[in-house]
Order: C-alpha cells, then sequence, then structure tokens
C-alpha cells in the first residue's frame, strides 16, 4: 500500500491509466542499477528517484570535477573532488526520501561485474558508462543473468539508447548491434567534447527505459535503436535484428 504522502508525490503517476497505482507500486518495489553516476547516470539517478523507484544503486569509482559541472546537474560546485557516489546518495535524500540509494565506489570489469550483478538482482540496469570494455562486459553479464539492460551513450551532439533483452526469441542482444570490441581508440568526452544538455535528454529517456522495464507500458521498445541528432533536431527509430550468429546469444537456446 501507498502511504498518503506517497499517494500525493507520485499523483501525475497515478492518474495515468498506463501506470495507475498498481504501476508505482511496483516502481516502489523495483531495483534499479546505474553503471556510471556521469552525464547519462546524472540525469537518470534524478528521475528514477522522483519516479519513486524504491531502490537505486550507481555503480561509479569517479570525483566530482569542475568540468562536470557542464553536464552532470546532479552535483553543484561544492561537491568537487567528492566521490560521486556519494555526492549522489546526498542529492537523492534530498530528493526523494522514500528511495533507497546505495553507492559503490569501483570501477568494475569483466572479472567481477557478473558476481557483483547477480548479488544486486535488480528488475533493470541503466548503462551510461564511458568505455567499451565496460560496456561489453555489462551486456555479457545482464544477458548470462536474464536482466533487461537499458544503454545509453552520447558523444558530440549525437545520442544512442537502446534496450536488449537477447535472451528472448527474435529480441537482440548488446552484440548484436554492436559485434566485438572494435579496434579502435577510446574517445572521451575531454577528446571529442559532448552538448551537456543532450546528455540529459539522453539520460532521461534512459531513466523513462528503466521505469518501463520495471512497470512495463505502452509499446516494448527492445530490440530497437534510438538515433538522436542534436545539430539537425532529429530522432530516429531503428529495429535491431537479431544475429543468429551472434557469439553471445546466437546459441541462447542451448544454454539456460
Amino acid at each position: 500500500m501507498l502511504s498518503d504522502a506517497e499517494l500525493e508525490r507520485y499523483a501525475r503517476h497515478i492518474v495515468l491509466r498506463e501506470v495507475g497505482g498498481a504501476g508505482q507500486a511496483r516502481l516502489r518495489a523495483a531495483h534499479v542499477v546505474l553503471i556510471g553516476a556521469g552525464g547519462i547516470g546524472s540525469p537518470a539517478i534524478q528521475y528514477l528517484a522522483a519516479a519513486g523507484v524504491g531502490r537505486i544503486t550507481a555503480i561509479d569509482d569517479d570525483t566530482v570535477s569542475l568540468s562536470n559541472l557542464q553536464r552532470q546537474t546532479l552535483y553543484g560546485t561544492d561537491q568537487i573532488d567528492q566521490a560521486k557516489v556519494e555526492a549522489a546518495a546526498e542529492a537523492v535524500q534530498r530528493l526523494n526520501p522514500h528511495v533507497v540509494f546505495e553507492g559503490i565506489r569501483t570501477r568494475i570489469g569483466a572479472d567481477d561485474v557478473e558476481a557483483l550483478l547477480e548479488r544486486l538482482a535488480p528488475q533493470a540496469i541503466l548503462d551510461g558508462s564511458d568505455n567499451f570494455s565496460t560496456r561489453l562486459a555489462v551486456a555479457d553479464a545482464a544477458l548470462r543473468l536474464h536482466i533487461p539492460l537499458v544503454s545509453a551513450a552520447v558523444g558530440e551532439f549525437e545520442g544512442q539508447l537502446g534496450v536488449f533483452r537477447g535472451w528472448e526469441a527474435g529480441k537482440p542482444c548488446y552484440r548484436c548491434f554492436v559485434g566485438a570490441d572494435p579496434d579502435r581508440p577510446e574517445m572521451t568526452c575531454a577528446e571529442q567534447g559532448v552538448l551537456g544538455a543532450l546528455t540529459g535528454v539522453m539520460g532521461s529517456l534512459a531513466a523513462l527505459e528503466a521505469i518501463r522495464a520495471c512497470a512495463p507500458f505502452g509499446e516494448d521498445s527492445a530490440g530497437k535503436l534510438l538515433l538522436v541528432d542534436a545539430l539537425a533536431l532529429r530522432f530516429r527509430t531503428l529495429n535491431l535484428p537479431k544475429d543468429p550468429g551472434c557469439p553471445a546469444c546466437g546459441q541462447i537456446a542451448n544454454w539456460t
């Protein structure tokens, strides 16, 4: 049951037929894990907390720097040099005391990500990490653990967003989309730049998809890729096919 304070706080959700009281109760019982509390994670944490997702875990090993504040609006100037997960915990507590927030200050990799995600057992994973090797490790673990993956990325004036449930028939996994780790150098925001407001757009859309994964509404977005071009103010949605030869999910019928 939702308390009187929760009924008032989430009233604009509850009046939506597609959400209602039952959907809001599902959000309160849900757990979302965020990989990264930076440009994508910062707005996503705000909107997940505001939406009443009952438990939020953010995994990030970085500290707040002055150059972050152009786009990571969860943090303030007085929090420079503070661990992002600690600063995020303070922000969530101010925003919504009904939400349990856990910050894990570590940089995950292929060796430990699956065990950590299995222990946390979230309803959805939101990946906004800043390097491709982490994205692949998280995606592979999410596939093996059968946890819906919301993957968002942004660079310069472009963004992309996808939802992956590759263990389901006809649904692609992340590797169906990107293949193996491409032989190309990593590019960072410091090297290529990024429009600050665009990270807010993509982080908010990623939060929307994590909410949809916890309390389903509307059309299923798994297997679709949203591309955002801020220079042309253009949004495009592509259908992603499942790759029958995918090394990650192509033989998934043979293992459970």
